[in-house]
């Protein structure tokens, strides 16, 4: 089944025909149109134009971290199965489909500017983009970050390039793609401006809350060692839930970040419940069987978790996320990313609902650091 938000009609082949006709990915779509008994029912937040909201806790975005030896970007992007490309129309773990726009930035050595991030985005969903398959094969990274969002078709909703994750910024090396939303955060920025630097704010171009909430958190960082990243993101749930309780409008924030530098990547997994409370518990998978619109529902998509892989000759590995699975101090590349990419999810580690990641890649080798965030 192909989920959206409410339940609607079936559609009929024919329209999922004419949006696979001019995918450039189309093969792979092929079986969800004029198969007999194989019709998807599909759910749409309210019309026929089907993106799930973005300001809402049962939006599932995708987000993909790679830091390791330079390979090419079609080999994270394009060629497996499972890719993060393919899954915006044929999602493995989430039914929900992400077709408000797509992205990724990425460092290289052979890139012309190999100490500026090389930005790409557009809002649109990315088996659409006509462009990804002409131009990412030329490419190739040792750092990258790429996401794919969900948003509502609606007027609260802008579809266009500046609102496409990653966002990036001048004078700070960090990157920032998220899966989650911050409710009502337009209102709570009246609590929550005076902690900005203008330097950030007049950099904002978007109207979305996830680049608020870069601003905010940039402006909180007081240097970018591990210690005070970590510290600033800390510092960040804080003012929020502050906020939140001073103008009475504390709701389930789900939180689940990727924060990107050079040969970096921070992982963050954390929000608060439903009460604006940061302490909150449950088992998401029994959670989730509560079934899409309900509370437990959103609860369970706060306190899943996030997953890393770390190992060596990922490079080996053609058109899947294989990796030669190894201790921490012989590992060479990592991946963090919103669900396991591989069938074999037991290669893959949790980052668990109030956890922090922080990656490096050191020489040839990575780091890696997992701790439970002070809050």
């Amino acid at each position: 089944m192909l989920a959206f938000g409410i339940k609607q009609p079936n559609l009929q082949p024919e329209f999922l025909e004419s949006i696979l006709a001019y995918s450039p990915f189309s093969e792979r779509w092929q079986r969800y149109a004029g198969v007999p008994n194989s019709q998807p029912s599909v759910q749409l937040a309210g019309c026929i134009c089907p993106f799930p909201s973005e300001e809402t806790a049962n939006i599932m975005c995708r987000v993909l971290a790679y830091i390791g030896p330079e390979i090419p970007i079609e080999s994270l992007l394009l060629e497996p199965e499972n890719s993060l490309i393919n899954q915006t129309l044929d999602p493995e773990l989430h039914p929900l489909l992400q077709l408000a726009g797509w992205g990724f930035g990425a460092w290289g050595e052979h890139l012309l500017k190999p100490e500026q991030a090389l930005l790409y985005r557009r809002p649109m969903a990315a088996f659409y983009d006509d462009n990804a398959k002409s131009f990412i094969p030329s490419l190739q990274a040792s750092t990258m970050l790429a996401h794919v969002r969900a948003a509502a078709y609606n007027s609260n909703t802008v579809l266009a390039d500046e609102n496409c994750h990653p966002f990036s910024y001048k004078e700070t090396p960090w990157i920032i793609a998220q899966n989650g939303a911050l409710p009502n955060w337009r209102v709570l920025q009246k609590e929550l401006l005076s902690h900005c630097k203008d330097k950030y704010l007049e950099q904002m171009r978007g109207t979305t809350d996830t680049e608020f909430l870069y601003v905010l958190l940039l402006s909180l960082l007081k240097g970018d060692s591990d210690e005070e990243v970590q510290q600033g993101f800390e510092d960040m749930l804080k003012l929020i839930s502050e906020a939140m309780k001073k103008l009475d409008l504390a709701e389930l924030t789900k939180l689940k970040i990727a924060l990107v530098a050079p040969n970096r990547i921070i992982g963050v997994n954390y929000g608060l419940g439903h009460q604006g409370e940061t302490e909150v518990a449950g088992d998401w998978k029994e959670l989730r069987k509560s079934g899409h619109g309900t509370d437990d529902y959103a609860l369970s998509m706060l306190l899943e978790p996030m997953y890393l892989l770390t190992g060596r000759n990922f490079q080996d590995y053609e058109k899947s996320y294989g990796i030669d699975v190894c201790s921490d101090d012989q590992a060479t590349s990592a991946i963090f990313a919103s669900e396991p990419l591989t069938e074999n999810t037991d290669d893959w580690s949790r980052l668990e609902f109030g956890e922090i990641v922080m990656l490096e890649k050191k020489g040839e080798s990575i780091s890696r650091k997992v701790s439970k965030l002070n809050l």
